[in-house]
Protein backbone atom coordinates (compact mmCIF):
# COMPACT_ATOMS: atom_id res chain seq x y z
CA UNK A 1 0.00 0.00 0.00
CA UNK A 2 0.93 3.69 -0.66
CA UNK A 3 1.45 6.08 1.97
CA UNK A 4 2.00 9.83 2.12
CA UNK A 5 5.64 8.79 3.40
CA UNK A 6 6.74 7.52 0.15
CA UNK A 7 9.31 9.31 -2.27
CA UNK A 8 7.62 12.49 -3.80
CA UNK A 9 6.11 14.07 -0.87
CA UNK A 10 8.67 16.74 -0.43
CA UNK A 11 7.73 18.23 -3.82
CA UNK A 12 4.34 18.66 -3.14
CA UNK A 13 3.65 22.46 -2.30
CA UNK A 14 0.09 21.42 -0.49
CA UNK A 15 1.77 19.42 2.40
CA UNK A 16 4.37 21.59 3.01
CA UNK A 17 1.67 24.51 3.66
CA UNK A 18 -0.33 21.99 6.14
CA UNK A 19 3.12 21.67 7.93
CA UNK A 20 3.11 25.13 8.95
CA UNK A 21 4.81 26.70 5.78
CA UNK A 22 3.87 29.67 3.79
CA UNK A 23 4.19 29.18 -0.13
CA UNK A 24 3.70 31.77 -3.00
CA UNK A 25 2.11 31.14 -5.05
CA UNK A 26 -0.10 29.16 -3.21
CA UNK A 27 -0.77 25.88 -3.69
CA UNK A 28 -3.83 26.17 -5.62
CA UNK A 29 -7.55 23.29 -5.69
CA UNK A 30 -11.08 23.54 -5.48
CA UNK A 31 -13.76 22.13 -4.27
CA UNK A 32 -15.96 19.58 -6.55
CA UNK A 33 -13.05 20.13 -9.25
CA UNK A 34 -14.23 16.98 -10.61
CA UNK A 35 -17.77 17.94 -11.53
CA UNK A 36 -20.55 18.63 -13.76
CA UNK A 37 -19.06 22.06 -15.18
CA UNK A 38 -16.79 19.73 -16.98
CA UNK A 39 -17.74 17.71 -20.60
CA UNK A 40 -15.23 14.96 -19.73
CA UNK A 41 -17.03 14.24 -16.32
CA UNK A 42 -20.09 14.61 -17.86
CA UNK A 43 -19.58 11.56 -20.10
CA UNK A 44 -17.73 9.06 -17.94
CA UNK A 45 -20.92 10.34 -15.47
CA UNK A 46 -23.30 9.00 -17.97
CA UNK A 47 -20.94 6.24 -18.58
CA UNK A 48 -21.34 5.29 -15.02
CA UNK A 49 -24.68 5.32 -15.09
CA UNK A 50 -26.18 6.35 -11.61
CA UNK A 51 -24.04 9.18 -9.10
CA UNK A 52 -23.10 5.80 -6.28
CA UNK A 53 -22.14 3.50 -9.40
CA UNK A 54 -19.57 6.13 -10.13
CA UNK A 55 -18.42 6.74 -6.80
CA UNK A 56 -18.36 2.43 -6.21
CA UNK A 57 -16.70 2.64 -9.51
CA UNK A 58 -12.83 2.32 -9.34
CA UNK A 59 -11.55 2.61 -12.86
CA UNK A 60 -14.46 5.56 -12.96
CA UNK A 61 -13.66 7.19 -9.82
CA UNK A 62 -10.09 7.16 -10.26
CA UNK A 63 -10.67 8.69 -14.33
CA UNK A 64 -12.72 11.71 -13.12
CA UNK A 65 -10.56 12.06 -9.90
CA UNK A 66 -7.94 12.73 -12.62
CA UNK A 67 -9.91 14.65 -15.13
CA UNK A 68 -9.23 18.27 -13.64
CA UNK A 69 -5.58 17.77 -12.97
CA UNK A 70 -5.25 16.90 -16.33
CA UNK A 71 -6.56 19.93 -17.37
CA UNK A 72 -5.29 22.34 -14.64
CA UNK A 73 -2.82 21.00 -13.15
CA UNK A 74 -3.92 21.67 -9.79
CA UNK A 75 -1.93 20.81 -6.85
CA UNK A 76 -4.12 18.40 -5.33
CA UNK A 77 -6.35 16.14 -6.40
CA UNK A 78 -9.38 15.12 -4.10
CA UNK A 79 -11.21 12.18 -3.98
CA UNK A 80 -13.73 11.76 -6.31
CA UNK A 81 -16.84 10.46 -3.66
CA UNK A 82 -19.51 11.64 -1.58
CA UNK A 83 -20.27 12.28 2.20
CA UNK A 84 -22.95 9.71 1.93
CA UNK A 85 -21.11 6.78 1.07
CA UNK A 86 -20.70 6.24 5.17
CA UNK A 87 -24.51 6.06 5.67
CA UNK A 88 -25.01 3.77 2.84
CA UNK A 89 -21.93 1.55 4.56
CA UNK A 90 -23.66 1.55 7.68
CA UNK A 91 -26.74 -0.28 5.92
CA UNK A 92 -29.07 2.89 4.96
CA UNK A 93 -30.76 3.15 1.63
CA UNK A 94 -29.38 6.18 0.07
CA UNK A 95 -29.76 7.07 -3.76
CA UNK A 96 -29.52 10.34 -5.57
CA UNK A 97 -32.08 11.57 -7.83
CA UNK A 98 -31.28 13.70 -10.70
CA UNK A 99 -32.50 17.27 -9.99
CA UNK A 100 -33.40 16.62 -6.36
CA UNK A 101 -30.22 15.38 -4.85
CA UNK A 102 -29.69 12.76 -2.27
CA UNK A 103 -32.43 10.70 -0.70
CA UNK A 104 -31.75 8.79 1.79
CA UNK A 105 -34.42 6.09 4.67
CA UNK A 106 -35.10 8.49 7.25
CA UNK A 107 -33.37 7.47 10.55
CA UNK A 108 -35.46 7.27 13.74
CA UNK A 109 -33.30 8.12 16.49
CA UNK A 110 -34.89 4.70 18.55
CA UNK A 111 -33.17 2.49 15.46
CA UNK A 112 -29.29 3.55 15.68
CA UNK A 113 -28.41 0.15 17.25
CA UNK A 114 -29.02 -1.52 14.33
CA UNK A 115 -26.38 0.63 12.77
CA UNK A 116 -22.74 -1.43 12.66
CA UNK A 117 -19.72 0.67 11.82
CA UNK A 118 -17.21 -2.89 12.24
CA UNK A 119 -19.17 -3.71 8.80
CA UNK A 120 -18.27 -0.73 6.86
CA UNK A 121 -15.08 -1.85 4.81
CA UNK A 122 -16.66 -4.40 2.79
CA UNK A 123 -19.20 -2.00 1.50
CA UNK A 124 -15.91 0.71 0.84
CA UNK A 125 -13.31 -1.65 -0.64
CA UNK A 126 -14.31 -0.38 -3.73
CA UNK A 127 -13.36 3.22 -2.80
CA UNK A 128 -10.03 2.21 -1.44
CA UNK A 129 -9.17 -0.05 -4.40
CA UNK A 130 -9.63 3.74 -5.83
CA UNK A 131 -7.87 5.29 -3.91
CA UNK A 132 -4.83 3.44 -5.08
CA UNK A 133 -4.85 3.57 -7.96
CA UNK A 134 -5.63 7.55 -7.72
CA UNK A 135 -2.38 7.82 -6.23
CA UNK A 136 -0.60 5.45 -8.42
CA UNK A 137 -1.57 7.79 -11.32
CA UNK A 138 -0.81 11.02 -9.56
CA UNK A 139 2.26 13.04 -10.55
CA UNK A 140 4.32 13.03 -7.98
CA UNK A 141 4.10 16.33 -7.10
CA UNK A 142 0.40 16.28 -6.44
CA UNK A 143 -1.30 16.21 -3.12
CA UNK A 144 -4.15 13.68 -2.87
CA UNK A 145 -7.00 14.25 -0.64
CA UNK A 146 -9.48 11.49 0.45
CA UNK A 147 -12.34 12.85 2.86
CA UNK A 148 -15.39 12.33 4.74
CA UNK A 149 -18.51 14.30 6.02
CA UNK A 150 -18.41 15.25 9.41
CA UNK A 151 -21.08 13.51 11.34
CA UNK A 152 -23.26 16.83 12.16
CA UNK A 153 -23.40 16.86 8.69
CA UNK A 154 -23.98 13.48 7.94
CA UNK A 155 -26.97 12.99 10.85
CA UNK A 156 -28.64 16.01 9.15
CA UNK A 157 -29.03 13.93 6.26
CA UNK A 158 -29.90 10.56 7.91
CA UNK A 159 -32.22 11.93 10.25
CA UNK A 160 -34.19 13.80 7.44
CA UNK A 161 -33.62 11.95 4.75
CA UNK A 162 -32.64 14.74 2.06
CA UNK A 163 -31.49 18.17 2.23
CA UNK A 164 -33.30 21.20 3.72
CA UNK A 165 -33.46 24.80 3.69
CA UNK A 166 -32.01 24.41 7.68
CA UNK A 167 -31.32 20.96 8.36
CA UNK A 168 -34.54 21.03 11.41
CA UNK A 169 -35.47 17.77 11.25
CA UNK A 170 -32.27 16.86 12.66
CA UNK A 171 -31.86 20.05 15.03
CA UNK A 172 -35.89 18.71 16.21
CA UNK A 173 -34.20 15.54 16.96
CA UNK A 174 -31.27 16.39 18.42
CA UNK A 175 -32.80 19.26 21.12
CA UNK A 176 -35.38 17.15 22.66
CA UNK A 177 -33.37 14.13 22.56
CA UNK A 178 -29.55 14.34 22.87
CA UNK A 179 -28.71 11.25 24.13
CA UNK A 180 -30.25 9.28 21.52
CA UNK A 181 -28.69 11.91 19.30
CA UNK A 182 -25.49 11.47 20.59
CA UNK A 183 -25.51 7.33 19.91
CA UNK A 184 -25.69 8.51 16.63
CA UNK A 185 -23.14 10.66 16.75
CA UNK A 186 -20.67 8.27 18.37
CA UNK A 187 -21.36 5.59 15.23
CA UNK A 188 -20.25 8.11 12.78
CA UNK A 189 -17.33 9.32 15.00
CA UNK A 190 -16.50 5.72 14.67
CA UNK A 191 -17.12 5.17 11.16
CA UNK A 192 -15.42 8.32 10.07
CA UNK A 193 -11.83 7.13 11.90
CA UNK A 194 -12.15 4.00 10.20
CA UNK A 195 -12.91 5.20 6.69
CA UNK A 196 -10.38 8.17 6.60
CA UNK A 197 -7.80 5.60 8.39
CA UNK A 198 -7.90 3.56 5.61
CA UNK A 199 -8.22 6.06 2.89
CA UNK A 200 -4.42 6.88 3.80
CA UNK A 201 -3.62 3.36 4.21
CA UNK A 202 -4.22 3.08 0.63
CA UNK A 203 -2.25 6.32 -0.46
CA UNK A 204 -3.82 9.64 0.55
CA UNK A 205 -1.38 12.44 1.81
CA UNK A 206 -3.99 14.35 3.88
CA UNK A 207 -8.00 14.19 4.94
CA UNK A 208 -10.28 17.06 4.75
CA UNK A 209 -13.25 16.47 7.33
CA UNK A 210 -16.67 18.28 5.44
CA UNK A 211 -18.89 20.16 7.52
CA UNK A 212 -21.30 21.97 5.41
CA UNK A 213 -24.22 22.12 7.75
CA UNK A 214 -22.07 23.72 10.97
CA UNK A 215 -22.76 26.98 10.67
CA UNK A 216 -27.24 26.37 11.64
CA UNK A 217 -26.39 25.69 15.10
CA UNK A 218 -25.98 27.75 17.92
CA UNK A 219 -22.66 28.20 20.07
CA UNK A 220 -23.55 25.52 22.35
CA UNK A 221 -24.86 22.89 19.91
CA UNK A 222 -22.10 23.64 17.62
CA UNK A 223 -19.47 22.48 20.95
CA UNK A 224 -21.41 19.54 21.04
CA UNK A 225 -22.16 18.35 17.69
CA UNK A 226 -19.26 20.36 15.72
CA UNK A 227 -16.04 20.41 18.10
CA UNK A 228 -16.63 17.32 20.15
CA UNK A 229 -17.21 14.65 17.54
CA UNK A 230 -14.68 16.23 15.12
CA UNK A 231 -11.87 16.72 18.22
CA UNK A 232 -12.23 12.77 18.70
CA UNK A 233 -12.14 12.12 14.93
CA UNK A 234 -8.89 13.81 14.51
CA UNK A 235 -7.27 12.44 18.06
CA UNK A 236 -8.58 8.66 16.90
CA UNK A 237 -7.17 9.30 13.04
CA UNK A 238 -3.75 10.60 14.78
CA UNK A 239 -3.39 8.12 17.15
CA UNK A 240 -3.65 5.02 13.75
CA UNK A 241 -1.89 7.51 11.78
CA UNK A 242 0.44 10.11 13.91
CA UNK A 243 1.12 13.16 12.60
CA UNK A 244 -2.00 12.94 10.19
CA UNK A 245 -2.85 16.45 8.44
CA UNK A 246 -6.32 17.26 8.51
CA UNK A 247 -8.42 20.14 7.01
CA UNK A 248 -11.46 20.95 8.75
CA UNK A 249 -14.25 22.96 6.62
CA UNK A 250 -16.79 23.96 9.13
CA UNK A 251 -19.02 26.03 6.54
CA UNK A 252 -20.44 29.36 7.90
CA UNK A 253 -19.06 29.73 11.74
CA UNK A 254 -17.43 32.81 11.46
CA UNK A 255 -16.68 33.40 15.29
CA UNK A 256 -16.77 30.18 16.60
CA UNK A 257 -14.24 28.97 14.10
CA UNK A 258 -11.17 30.34 16.36
CA UNK A 259 -12.43 27.95 19.18
CA UNK A 260 -13.20 24.62 16.16
CA UNK A 261 -9.21 25.28 15.89
CA UNK A 262 -8.06 25.49 19.08
CA UNK A 263 -10.01 22.40 20.12
CA UNK A 264 -10.07 20.08 17.64
CA UNK A 265 -6.74 20.38 16.28
CA UNK A 266 -6.66 20.17 12.78
CA UNK A 267 -3.79 21.32 10.17
CA UNK A 268 -5.69 23.75 8.27
CA UNK A 269 -9.52 25.44 8.10
CA UNK A 270 -12.14 26.09 4.70
CA UNK A 271 -13.61 29.36 5.21
CA UNK A 272 -16.02 30.69 3.11
CA UNK A 273 -16.39 33.94 1.38
CA UNK A 274 -18.37 35.64 4.26
CA UNK A 275 -15.09 35.48 6.09
CA UNK A 276 -13.45 39.03 6.16
CA UNK A 277 -9.90 38.50 5.46
CA UNK A 278 -8.81 41.15 8.28
CA UNK A 279 -10.35 38.49 10.95
CA UNK A 280 -8.47 35.74 9.17
CA UNK A 281 -5.17 37.14 9.45
CA UNK A 282 -5.19 38.25 12.62
CA UNK A 283 -7.16 35.35 14.53
CA UNK A 284 -7.34 32.52 11.95
CA UNK A 285 -3.94 32.52 10.04
CA UNK A 286 -1.42 32.97 12.93
CA UNK A 287 -3.06 29.62 14.42
CA UNK A 288 -3.23 27.31 11.48
CA UNK A 289 -3.45 27.32 7.21
CA UNK A 290 -6.74 28.73 5.40
CA UNK A 291 -8.33 27.31 2.56
CA UNK A 292 -10.32 29.20 0.52
CA UNK A 293 -12.20 31.88 0.07
CA UNK A 294 -12.94 32.74 -3.35
CA UNK A 295 -16.90 33.36 -4.06
CA UNK A 296 -17.47 30.47 -6.58
CA UNK A 297 -20.22 32.71 -7.92
CA UNK A 298 -16.96 34.01 -9.81
CA UNK A 299 -15.99 31.82 -11.74
CA UNK A 300 -19.70 31.92 -13.22
CA UNK A 301 -19.05 35.49 -13.68
CA UNK A 302 -15.62 34.98 -14.85
CA UNK A 303 -13.89 38.32 -16.61
CA UNK A 304 -13.31 41.20 -14.14
CA UNK A 305 -15.11 40.35 -11.73
CA UNK A 306 -13.04 36.64 -11.26
CA UNK A 307 -9.61 39.08 -11.34
CA UNK A 308 -10.59 40.91 -8.85
CA UNK A 309 -11.71 38.32 -6.28
CA UNK A 310 -8.79 36.50 -7.15
CA UNK A 311 -6.36 39.34 -6.46
CA UNK A 312 -8.15 40.27 -3.46
CA UNK A 313 -7.85 36.63 -1.61
CA UNK A 314 -3.71 36.76 -2.61
CA UNK A 315 -3.75 40.47 -1.46
CA UNK A 316 -5.71 39.55 2.01
CA UNK A 317 -4.70 36.05 2.67
CA UNK A 318 -1.33 35.40 0.42
CA UNK A 319 1.35 36.79 3.20
CA UNK A 320 0.49 33.98 5.43
CA UNK A 321 -0.63 30.41 5.05
CA UNK A 322 -2.69 29.88 2.23
CA UNK A 323 -4.50 26.92 0.20
CA UNK A 324 -6.17 28.71 -2.87
CA UNK A 325 -9.83 27.33 -3.07
CA UNK A 326 -13.31 28.52 -3.43
CA UNK A 327 -15.25 29.38 -0.43
CA UNK A 328 -17.66 26.14 -1.72
CA UNK A 329 -17.74 23.52 -4.16
CA UNK A 330 -17.62 25.21 -7.78
CA UNK A 331 -21.22 24.96 -9.39
CA UNK A 332 -21.91 23.21 -12.90
CA UNK A 333 -22.86 26.58 -14.53
CA UNK A 334 -19.05 27.00 -14.30
CA UNK A 335 -17.13 27.87 -17.43
CA UNK A 336 -14.42 25.49 -17.81
CA UNK A 337 -12.60 28.46 -18.90
CA UNK A 338 -12.93 30.58 -16.29
CA UNK A 339 -11.04 28.10 -14.31
CA UNK A 340 -8.38 27.58 -16.61
CA UNK A 341 -8.17 31.70 -16.23
CA UNK A 342 -8.18 31.25 -12.28
CA UNK A 343 -5.73 28.56 -12.19
CA UNK A 344 -2.99 30.88 -14.41
CA UNK A 345 -3.89 34.04 -12.36
CA UNK A 346 -2.82 32.24 -9.12
CA UNK A 347 0.05 30.59 -10.39
CA UNK A 348 1.66 33.78 -12.16
CA UNK A 349 0.76 36.63 -8.89
CA UNK A 350 3.95 37.94 -7.37
CA UNK A 351 4.15 39.46 -3.75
Amino acid sequence: MASPSDTGVAERKMMAVLAGESVFPPPIWVMRQAGRYLPEYRATRAEAGGFLDLCYNPKLATEVTLQPIRRYGFDAAILFSDILVIPDALGRKVAFQEGEGPVLEPLDLTRVGELDPSAIHERLGPVYEAVERIRGALPRETTFLGFCGAPWTVATYMIAGRGTPDQGPARRAALPHPDGFARLIDVLVEASIAYLARQIDHGADAVQIFDTWAGILDEYEFERWVIEPTTRIVAGLRAIHPGARVIGFPKGTQALLGRYIVETGVDAVGIDWTMPHGFVRAHIQPRVAVQGNLDPMRVVIGGRALDEGVDRVLEGLGLGRLIFNLGHGITPDADPANMARLVERVRAARR
